[in-house]
């Protein structure tokens, strides 16, 4: 697919905070309770199903990858910014981490058992979104499931030139309903198997959502916004 409009601008900003951005990160297993439960959910499914390896695209430090793996899941990592890669191969040297893109991820057509996207699909506008969920579908083995972590509220866009302790470059933050990233993501062909929204925790202005989806045919055609 076409390559989102905003991915440098993105990668520039991740470089810039990542010294700070994992003392801002809670571990997974920090989390409250329902926070914790669809990753748990996820990763048993994946391990049963064997289907081959996880990717968390987004990864950032490395924190969740390494949840996954400590939950028996075969995961790498995989994240636009090379100083964020630099720390999850700093913190984590036992996994795989790259640089790359969600948008064009280098994995074969239907060889990824799994793929998480934790709070990692909200930089993408929401018109290169079917493209990004198309990619996904294509890499994941039929059975293979994704799950997809984000904040939703009324559909809007935020420009954050601060973030993580300090100065951010320029984020684009992007946020769609509940409904209608489930209805982009049934449009790309998966199975909604599970999905959760929770009230936001004290602090945070917007619930977060959680997808729990499943391949079961052949890929489609990215669809349009």
């Amino acid at each position: 697919m076409t390559k989102p409009p905003n991915l440098d601008l993105i990668r520039h900003a991740y470089d810039t905070v990542a010294a700070d951005y994992a003392r801002f990160i809670k571990d997974p297993g920090e989390l409250d309770p329902l926070s914790r439960a669809m990753p748990a959910a996820f990763a048993e499914l994946v391990r049963s199903a064997d289907l081959g390896p996880t990717a968390d695209v987004g990864c950032g430090p490395g924190k969740v990858t390494a949840h996954l793996a400590g939950l028996g899941v075969s995961a790498f990592g995989v994240d636009v910014s090379p100083k964020m890669v630099e720390a999850a191969r700093a913190a984590h040297p036992g996994l795989r981490f790259h640089v790359g893109s969600m948008a064009a991820l280098e994995a074969d057509d239907g060889t990824l058992g799994g793929i998480l996207a934790y709070y990692s699909t909200h930089h993408t506008p929401p018109g290169s979104l079917p493209g990004v969920f198309a990619e996904f579908y294509r890499a994941l083995a039929p059975g293979g499931h994704l799950l997809l972590v984000t904040r939703v509220g009324e559909e809007g866009h935020q420009l954050l030139t601060h973030g993580y302790g300090g100065p951010a470059a320029s984020f684009d933050c992007y946020r769609l309903p509940a409904d209608r990233i489930a209805e982009l993501l049934e449009r790309a062909g998966f199975v909604v198997v599970g999905r959760m929204v929770q009230a936001p925790e004290e602090g945070a202005k917007r619930p977060v959502a959680s997808f729990l989806v499943q391949r079961t045919g052949e890929p489609r055609a990215a669809a349009s916004a």
